[in-house]
């Protein structure tokens, strides 16, 4: 499935109003290709419309044509944007590169010529780096594209986006790419990608991660979920941002290592309640009964074989006895009254 399939399938979950029509019958409608609908979505950016469906225009007859204009493309003159390619895990960049060792490159590269020689890759990194660090290739077949910086910026994050078993670390570094680049709103991002506002707020809860713990993270994204990663955040919020740190760390370095166990790690252990201290009442030689105090509790503790028994007698006798104190407060208290 291209990546323009891909995001007119996710773009159809997108809840927004289409935009009120006008009576006139020539006004078009609400776009029907993905990214049109997605920038049907964002209110802020309505400006941009016209400019950006130019350029969908162009990405659909550049993907309809791939197999005829495509070209090879020197690998050395490829420069990739930093924080642009999707970190793969041991497994998946296995996979990828098992599968362009014994095929034919399927999908080329998305590049754009910066006209000095070199190319600007906009998807396809990961293909890039086999070709180049693994296959030792000189050449890669590409198709290039032309146009805005926020054009390529919003191409490359959905495509990364909506990428199949992408890890809610990647989601999020796609997220604050869009905030960052385009100028988008968080309210914006989630309209605009069709997710669960709950799952959306969970991905942002990287964000409140203390910084070290988030540079780990991105060493292997797929090793931490957003539902820890938000249990993970509470804690750094509530100042134990240094074992927070310490459980993600430890959680990266191990494979064995499970997110449960990374947050119990993480936890800070509950400081144990001191046992109260017995005061024991001797009669003689011999010890009546110990005292203690605690949590508003008062308990008596007799020794001896009649224990039982003086436990009853002793309960009513104190008992009688807070209530003569009581009273005699009460009597003391009606007298200040009188004077």
């Amino acid at each position: 499935m291209s990546i323009k399939d891909r995001l007119a399938a996710k773009a159809a979950t997108i809840g927004t109003s289409p935009r009120p029509q006008k009576g006139n019958e020539d006004t078009p409608g609400r776009p029907k290709t993905a990214p049109g609908q997605l920038m049907a979505s964002l209110p802020l950016l309505a400006e941009k419309e016209k400019e950006l469906q130019a350029a969908i225009k162009r990405i659909e007859e550049l993907e309809s044509s791939t197999s005829t204009h495509s070209e090879e493309v020197e690998i050395s003159s490829l420069v990739e944007v930093p924080g642009r390619r999707r970190v793969l895990s041991q497994q998946e960049y296995g996979e990828l590169r098992a599968n362009l060792e014994a095929n034919p490159l399927i999908h080329p590269i998305v590049y754009r010529p910066l006209g000095d020689g070199r190319n600007e890759i906009i998807s396809g990194n990961n293909r890039v780096a086999i070709y180049r660090d693994d296959l030792n290739r000189t050449k890669i077949r590409g198709v290039p594209f032309t146009g805005t910086d926020m054009e390529v910026e919003l191409g490359a994050a959905f495509s990364n986006l909506l990428a199949p078993s992408l890890p809610d670390f990647e989601k999020y570094r796609q997220f604050q790419r869009i905030q960052e680049n385009l100028g988008l709103t968080q309210a914006d991002i989630i309209r605009a990608s069709g997710l669960a506002q709950s799952h959306v707020a969970r991905i942002l809860s990287f964000d409140n991660l203390p910084a070290p713990a988030k540079e780990i993270i991105a060493l292997k994204p797929h090793r931490l979920g957003g539902t820890a990663a938000a249990k993970l955040a509470a804690l750094a919020q509530q100042g134990h941002e240094e074992g927070v740190t310490r459980a993600i760390a430890a959680l990266i370095d191990s494979d064995e290592m499970t997110q449960e166990r990374a947050l119990t790690i993480a936890t800070p252990a509950r400081p144990k309640t001191p046992r109260p201290s017995a005061k024991s009442i001797n009669f003689g030689k011999r010890k009546f009964c110990d005292v203690t105090v605690r949590s508003g509790v008062i308990g008596l503790r007799f020794s001896g074989k009649d224990s039982e028994a003086k436990a009853e007698e002793w309960g009513d006798r104190i008992a009688n006895f807070i209530r003569r104190e009581l009273e005699s407060e009460g009597d003391a208290s009606s007298n200040l009254d009188i004077q």
